[in-house]
């Protein structure tokens, strides 16, 4: 029985691609750093390099500042414009809030997964107001062991917990390995994964997925935190 519901926060709750996309066209506005290179050609290039945000920033903008003879800026520079203001771009994917106030009144427990550097990843999260309705969070530079430690934070056991994600491995299949219901959300340039649980296009799908599984509605804590490893 399904007792918690887990969430990927980049291009499942946030739309990363157009709050990118945004914080690029702002950076280019605001900094004096980009005289001679023309806006279209260095967001595109931004983007490629990115690959969906699985690039370190440090490295793509190494790369742009070499390619674009960018002699008057710094990677850290960059990076810290990056990492301050990214976070005031940030677009839900969908109907992110009635969601999860959804599965909050139907008696759901609700966790966010989330890989990357914990500070920007929190102000991503606040941005979006997903901090007040989530019951536990965590974000991990790097840690295979997140899906069964989630599960262990909010008391439950692993196969009691749906998650989402649009990535058909580091998402999907590492959830399922873990032992948890898998749900895909499908995610433009993806093969589709054989091991999702079920697939949905867009996120209110959600709702008709959990009703077709065995739930229950456990009995939820007065108070619900956020943590992070």
């Amino acid at each position: 029985m399904i007792k918690a519901v887990c969430f990927d926060l980049d291009n499942t709750l946030l739309d990363r691609d157009k709050s990118l996309h945004s914080f690029l066209e702002d950076q280019y506005a605001r900094l004096n750093m980009f005289d001679h290179v023309e806006k279209d050609p260095f967001m595109d290039r931004f983007i490629e390099l990115d690959d969906r945000g699985y690039v370190w920033k440090d490295i793509v903008y190494e790369t742009l500042i070499r390619e674009f003879d960018m002699r008057g800026c710094t990677i850290e520079e960059l990076l810290s414009d990056y990492l301050t203001h990214f976070h005031h771009h940030c677009i839900p994917l969908g109907p992110v809030e009635e969601v999860l106030k959804e599965l909050r009144a139907r008696g759901m427990l609700i966790g966010i997964i989330s890989n990357g550097f914990h500070q920007f990843q929190s102000d991503n999260l606040k941005a979006l107001s997903i901090h007040l309705y989530a019951h536990t969070i965590l974000i991990s530079e790097s840690d295979k062991r997140i899906f069964q430690s989630i599960a262990g934070k909010m008391g439950v056991k692993v196969k009691e917990c749906a998650f989402m994600g649009d990535h058909p491995i580091n998402d999907v299949k590492g959830a399922k390995d873990a032992g948890m219901t898998s749900i895909w959300l499908r995610g433009d340039g993806y093969s589709v994964p054989d091991h999702a649980d079920a697939i949905i296009d867009q996120l209110p799908e959600l709702m008709g997925v959990l009703r077709n599984l065995d739930v229950e509605r456990p009995i939820l804590p007065r108070h619900h935190s956020s943590e992070s490893i």
